[in-house]
């Protein structure tokens, strides 16, 4: 099965998905949508990776396009406002950087550029307008993507974004630690830990400024809402790891659900990719039974007021593009060079990524 009989990416052929990694129930229940500010947001976005200096032009000519980083954004926030499209997919593209720089800190034994960088992250987070010129572009393109996000919803939707994203922060360095120290998490404390570098949280709250509505408490925390947001988020980061297996194993790495069954639970590799299977399609097949109690949910909101038909409108848009989640997610795994690893030089080394931290060789 293929994804869009066009293609999304530099490459003028559509991707087939390798058996061991397909998911037919995605390929059949979930069609694949694309934001139709598309085109024009991977060429902004691509700008703007260049304008920011967080890859050198030569890596954004050679690779940007082909990481397919705007795709994943724009199959999953359909519905949003160009701005906050845009807002959102560079936003998206300074994560993978600095999820890229974190790896590359931890391979090359830079405790001290680390933790330099996790405090100028939590600064800037509480202070966006005094971090727009820091010298280390990773900063400074931060501090520009998370005011540009704050633009759109009230100050309440800001402060919870940035509860969210400090804790994100932190659970970047506390896999820091395991990954310098060798320690592979046993299942369940991975799964927790993975809920926070994942930034499950973070990409739903996304969810709200791209509906254009901020969503009151009583209806986030709605126990079909709140399932609905986990489980598509779920899903992303199990079938990521799924997908990342390989070059993970042959990067050493300890953070992987696969690792963590094989080392705690004693499965082979086999025995813990079918593992990894079975919990991805238990997403996929719970998901589907709650989502029609969450879209129940936002039709009993339309209570026949303004404030419950905007409601009740918001939550819909919001489920619609938890369901996109799965299937972009999906093909971005397939498209993305992010995950080509038997065609890189080296599988340890990624050849889009820089390897100096800021300021360092």
């Amino acid at each position: 099965m293929h994804a869009f009989p066009h293609s999304t990416t530099s490459t003028a052929t559509a991707v087939a998905v390798p058996p061991s990694l397909s998911l037919p129930v995605i390929e059949a229940a979930f069609p694949r949508q694309l934001h139709p500010y598309w085109p024009r947001l991977q060429e902004t976005t691509r700008a703007w990776l260049l304008e920011k200096r967080l890859m050198p032009p030569d890596k954004v000519a050679e690779y940007a396009d082909g990481l397919c980083y705007t795709d994943l954004m724009a199959g999953y926030y359909i519905g949003a406002p160009d701005e906050v499209m845009q807002a959102i997919a560079d936003y998206s593209t300074w994560f993978f950087v600095w999820d890229d720089r974190h790896d590359r800190d931890i391979v090359h034994r830079r405790p001290a550029a680390w933790r330099r960088l996790k405090e100028r992250l939590h600064t800037a987070l509480d202070s966006p307008h005094h971090h727009l010129h820091h010298e280390d572009p990773l900063v400074a393109a931060f501090a520009d993507s998370v005011l540009r996000l704050y633009a759109f919803l009230p100050h309440t939707w800001n402060a919870r974004f940035g509860r969210h994203f400090h804790a994100v922060i932190e659970a970047y360095d506390r896999e820091f630690h395991n990954r310098t120290e060798g320690i592979v998490p046993p299942v369940e404390e991975y799964l927790a830990l993975r809920r926070l570098t994942f930034a499950h949280w973070i990409w739903t709250d996304l969810l709200e400024p791209s509906a254009g509505c901020e969503l009151p408490d009583p209806v986030r925390k709605h126990p079909a809402y709140r399932r609905a947001a986990l489980l598509s988020q779920e899903f992303a980061a199990w079938y990521n790891d799924l997908c990342s297996l390989p070059k993970e194993i042959a990067g050493d790495e300890v953070h992987n659900l696969g690792i963590s069954l094989i080392t705690h639970e004693g499965l082979t590799l086999e025995a813990a990719v079918a593992e990894l299977r079975r919990r991805i399609e238990s997403c996929i097949s719970e998901f589907l039974t709650v989502e029609r109690e969450a879209l129940c949910f936002a039709d009993d909101l339309a209570d026949g007021t303004l404030r419950g038909k905007e409601l009740s409108v918001a939550v819909r848009s919001c489920l619609a593009n938890m369901r996109n989640w799965f299937s972009s997610v999906y093909w971005f795994h397939h498209e993305s060079g992010r995950y080509m690893v038997d065609s890189w030089d080296d599988r340890s080394t990624p050849p889009y990524v820089n390897n100096e931290a800021a300021g360092e060789k």
